[in-house]
């Protein structure tokens, strides 16, 4: 896996830069719409709260994009975040061996 510097936009930061500023909607226009709270949205267009499933799924239809942009979106920042922010993971150690894993699955 390739490795960044520099931290992936969250999704939230791309709702804002590239729907809500260009179609002029503001927080509250876009919850209505979307069927949330305003906080809701709010949270996570501030990079505060997370794109759930469902959200996912909201997103996808109001903005005309695949859910699946959205999660991926949301576990690509997760996963670099995991990755960056912490050591404590890197200290475990494989508890199956190569062939292990393809015989349980076979």
């Amino acid at each position: 896996m390739r490795t960044r510097t520099r931290p992936p936009t969250h999704p939230g930061g791309i709702i804002k830069r590239l729907y809500l500023e260009p179609l002029s909607l503001s927080v509250s226009k876009a919850a209505a719409a979307l069927g949330v709270s305003r906080k809701t949205l709010s949270k996570i267009v501030n990079e505060r709260g997370a794109v759930t499933p469902e959200m996912a799924l909201r997103l996808s239809k109001a903005f005309n994009t695949t859910p699946q942009l959205w999660l991926n979106l949301q576990q690509f920042y997760d996963l670099w975040h995991a990755t960056n922010d912490s050591t404590a993971w890197q200290g475990v150690k494989a508890i199956a061996v190569n062939g292990a894993a393809s015989r349980a699955r076979g």
